[in-house]
């Protein structure tokens, strides 16, 4: 699955991951030595973040029910909170570096 910017038409991941279920999100990163660049893990349901046991840095974009940006994280390190969006349903992590061109207010798009 892709992960799409549609505001700017932009693939963010080519290899987009799904965390829907407790033990997935759970998990999440955790104990991974690394990420591929072309990767991205969505987490739902989410309104928040860790990076605890986390090997290496990443962005984050929470996005509301309508896959609206509505926060942005950027070079977020292991063993911090992210910040709590009341507004986010759901969040995506990628790695560090690769949130260039997302803005609050992007509409991001999951496309086989």
């Amino acid at each position: 699955m892709k992960l799409i910017n549609s505001t700017t038409d932009t693939v963010l991941a080519q290899d987009l991951r799904q965390a829907h279920s407790f033990w997935s999100r759970f998990k999440g990163l955790m104990f991974q030595c690394s990420m591929p660049s072309d990767a991205a893990l969505h987490l739902y349901p989410c309104k928040s973040i860790h990076t605890f046991f986390m090997k290496f840095d990443i962005d984050v974009i929470y996005l509301n029910e309508e896959n609206e940006v509505v926060g942005i994280e950027t070079n977020l390190v292991p063993g911090k909170m992210g910040w709590r969006y009341k507004e986010a349903r759901s969040v995506v992590e990628l790695p560090a570096g690769k949130l260039y061109g997302v803005s609050r207010g992007d509409t991001l798009a999951f496309a086989e």
